[in-house]
C-alpha cells in the first residue's frame, strides 16, 4: 500500500465529468486541505443543472475549476484526440503543476469512452511536455467487467481507506450536492477506498497507456 507526502502543493485534477472528480478522488482532495487545487471538468459545461452543481461542489472541495462541453451524447462518439487535448489546454489556468490526477486510460468500470479518451490525452500532453508535473496519478478502480461496483484496486501504487467523516462528505457531495439518488450506481459506487497509480516518468506512463490498449484491442 503506497502513500504520498505532497503537501502545500499545486495539483490539477483533469476529469470528463462534474462528479467525477468527486467519485474516484474526492476524499484525497477533502483530507488535502494545504493543497491548492484547480479541477477541470471536459463535458456538461452547458447544462445548467450539472455546471451550477459542480462549482456548489468546487466550494466544498475547497478547489478552483472551470467546465467545458466537449460532446457527451448517448451514442458516445469518438473525439478526435486532437480535441480532447486543445479543450484540456484552453481550460488550464496554468501548464505547470505539482501534481496532475486524472482517469486511468482503462477507465474507472466497463466501460465510458470519455474517461478514457481523457486519461489518454492528458498522458499524452504530459509526455509532450505541453503540461508538466513531476508526478502523474490515474484512478485505480476496476469492475471485473462490470460484475461488481467499482472499486479501488488493492496493489495499486497509492491506495487509502477514507475516514468515516470524510467519506460522509463526499457521499453527501454525490447525493445532496449533486444530487445522485440513494441506491443510484453514483451513490451505491461512492468508494470507500481511494486508490491511485503513480508515475514520475512519462514513458512510463505512455507505455502503461499502450499496453492498456493492446488489451482494450
Amino acid at each position: 500500500m503506497g502513500s504520498s507526502s505532497l503537501s502545500s502543493k499545486k495539483v490539477v485534477v483533469i476529469v470528463a465529468h462534474p462528479d467525477d472528480e468527486t467519485l474516484w478522488a474526492g476524499g484525497t482532495i477533502l483530507d488535502s486541505p494545504e493543497w491548492s487545487c484547480v479541477i477541470i471538468t471536459l463535458c456538461r459545461g452547458k447544462d445548467p443543472d450539472r455546471s451550477l452543481r459542480f462549482y456548489s461542489a468546487l466550494k466544498v472541495l475547497n478547489c478552483e475549476g472551470s467546465m467545458g462541453d466537449l460532446d457527451d451524447g448517448p451514442d458516445q462518439k469518438p473525439l478526435d484526440e486532437s480535441v480532447v487535448e486543445e479543450t484540456i489546454l484552453d481550460l488550464l489556468p496554468s501548464k505547470h503543476f505539482d501534481l496532475i490526477i486524472t482517469h486511468d486510460p482503462a477507465g474507472e468500470y466497463t466501460r465510458h469512452r470519455r474517461h478514457e479518451e481523457t486519461g489518454k490525452s492528458v498522458i499524452m500532453l504530459w509526455n509532450a511536455g505541453k503540461i508538466s508535473a513531476p508526478e502523474l496519478w490515474t484512478f485505480a478502480y476496476d469492475d471485473n467487467n462490470k460484475s461488481k461496483y467499482p472499486e479501488a484496486v488493492e496493489n495499486a501504487t497509492i491506495s487509502k481507506t477514507l475516514t468515516e467523516d470524510i467519506w460522509l462528505k463526499k457521499y453527501k457531495l454525490i447525493t445532496e450536492t449533486y444530487g445522485f439518488k440513494k441506491g443510484g450506481f453514483e451513490a451505491e459506487t461512492t468508494p470507500k477506498k481511494e486508490s491511485f497509480w503513480r508515475f514520475t516518468h512519462t514513458q512510463a506512463a505512455v507505455k502503461w497507456f499502450r499496453e492498456i490498449e493492446k488489451i482494450k484491442s
